[in-house]
């Protein structure tokens, strides 16, 4: 079935069905945030059509910058030796800002694979971009190939993979502190994968705890820009003065600090407006874009912990900042940006919620 016919991720089902099946086609296309699920399917296609110990003779790959149709032909011509099948990775090779000639001449080749070719396009450091106006190349992939997205995963099924993982190492975890590991270090598998194998080494008891987590994953900056603003919700100004110091020590760039402490007030304000008008996380989620209730739930309770007007105030000065650091000749970005910290938590006494 053609891919453009399909519901949303429904090639990627099929492409998990076509590998356990032994029905894979000739020609893909992948793309898409998670490259470890791409990565892992890309490898269970190999070990699929390749017999093992013969992957050098059948398996062969292309970089985008040495791709050409000519080049392209000359590999199709391989014929597999000992195996049924041959497996082509073309890696960041963008078909459609190809010139005119070669488009129209890898719409040919893509049109006319030979039965014993498996083709697949991997789109890494590259963003796809299809274009229907290009119409031979678009009706090749949509008429003899599959477009494979690979997204993240619902917060569910990453859930469940954790606690598989962990598992995997003789360990068990909670499902809420499955979902704190996701707030902490972000939701693609490719970073995660790194932080369960850091955490099961790291603990002791059969079942992972948090202190087990904060002891060694390395948080995503939104994280430890929370922690900051729960810090300044327990008045406790000496821990968000150090998470600052820990982030500027770090050499991040303070405007990209201050970007994403902008958008944490920007959610606290508009969570406690919400809490206010008496609506709940769910509410959060939708107006966010957000993936999970966990973070959500977070924002209430940290709003209940500001007043209306101090979130106002901290959205105001962080805009503030932001011209200054941008607009100011000469202004240091750091000063600037512990001012603002030092201005926010000598405003949370003055300011405490009702």
């Amino acid at each position: 079935m053609p891919p453009k016919s399909r519901p949303v991720n429904a090639a990627y089902q099929a492409l998990k069905k076509d590998i356990s099946a032994g029905t894979l086609g000739k020609l893909y296309l992948f793309h898409g945030e998670e490259t470890y699920l791409r990565d892992y399917y890309l490898e269970q296609m190999r070990k699929r059509l390749l017999p093992e110990g013969m992957e050098s003779f059948n398996l062969h790959t292309l970089e985008g910058k040495l791709c050409s149709s000519e080049r392209l032909s000359e590999l199709l011509d391989h014929l597999p030796m000992m195996s049924e099948r041959t497996l082509l990775v073309v890696t960041d090779y963008d078909l459609f800002k190809a010139p005119e000639e070669e488009r129209r001449a890898m719409a040919a080749l893509l049109s006319d694979l030979p039965e014993y070719c498996c083709l697949v396009f991997v789109y890494d450091l590259l963003e796809y971009k299809g274009d229907a106006r290009m119409k031979n190349l678009t009706a090749a992939l949509r008429d003899h190939g599959s477009i494979v997205s690979f997204e993240r995963q619902s917060q569910d099924d990453l859930s469940d993979w954790i606690r598989r993982r962990f598992a995997a190492q003789n360990h068990t975890i909670a499902p809420a502190d499955a979902q704190y590991l996701i707030f902490l270090c972000g939701d693609l598998m490719h970073g995660l994968i790194s932080e369960i194998e850091k955490i099961g080494a790291y603990a002791k008891g059969k079942q992972v705890m948090r202190s087990d987590i904060d002891a060694v994953a390395i948080p995503q900056l939104d994280a430890v820009v929370f922690q900051m603003t729960d810090a300044l919700m327990g008045k406790d100004f000496d821990k968000a003065a150090g998470v600052l110091g820990d982030l500027l020590q770090m050499q991040l760039a303070p405007i990209m600090i201050l970007s994403v402490l902008g958008k944490q007030f920007r959610q606290l304000l508009s969570a406690r407006i919400a809490f206010d008008e008496g609506k709940k996380a769910s509410d959060l989620m939708s107006l966010w874009g957000l993936r999970s209730s966990y973070p959500a739930e977070r924002l209430f309770t940290a709003a209940r912990g500001f007043s209306p007007s101090w979130c106002r105030r901290a959205v105001q000065r962080c805009a503030e900042t932001d011209l200054a650091m941008k607009s100011q000749t000469g202004a240091d970005a750091r000063e600037l940006l512990i001012t603002l910290l030092l201005e926010l938590s000598l405003g949370v006494s003055k300011h405490a919620a009702h």
